[in-house]
């Protein structure tokens, strides 16, 4: 890990989901986030249950990978562009891409919001 904690906060989140992703274990992501974290989505707020979120995320594909394509990182949160493609719960392919802003102090994510193109899950279609 580089000397700059923000730079280290946002690969440790990068590589957590990755391994979430390929793992299909929430855990490795969960273990980053406080205990009264807040996470928003499209769907809307999930309190502070960081657990049931991701678990709901990965409940919604077969499979899943997601590809960082940019950041934007300062000291307390980081803008994280991707592109994730995969298979839906009902075997459709999925392709779509989004933001997720991530807030956090030195030891953990306080704050999670994703931002990305819904239609992809309504319609089933590839991007």
């Amino acid at each position: 890990m580089s000397g700059n904690n923000q730079d280290g906060m946002a690969a440790r989140f990068k590589q957590a989901l990755q391994k979430t992703e390929s793992t299909r274990d929430a855990e490795h992501i969960v273990s980053l986030f406080a205990k009264d974290a807040q996470l928003t989505n499209l769907g809307g707020e999930h309190e502070a249950d960081a657990k049931t979120f991701w678990q709901a995320y990965l409940a919604q594909f077969r499979e899943i990978a997601s590809e960082f394509t940019g950041e934007v990182v300062s000291d307390k949160q980081a803008a994280l562009e991707w592109k994730s493609r995969g298979t839906t719960a009902e075997g459709h392919e999925i392709e779509y891409r989004g933001v997720s802003v991530i807030e956090f102090g030195a030891e953990a994510v306080t704050s999670f919001r994703t931002y990305y193109d819904s239609a992809m899950f309504v319609h089933g279609q590839k991007a």
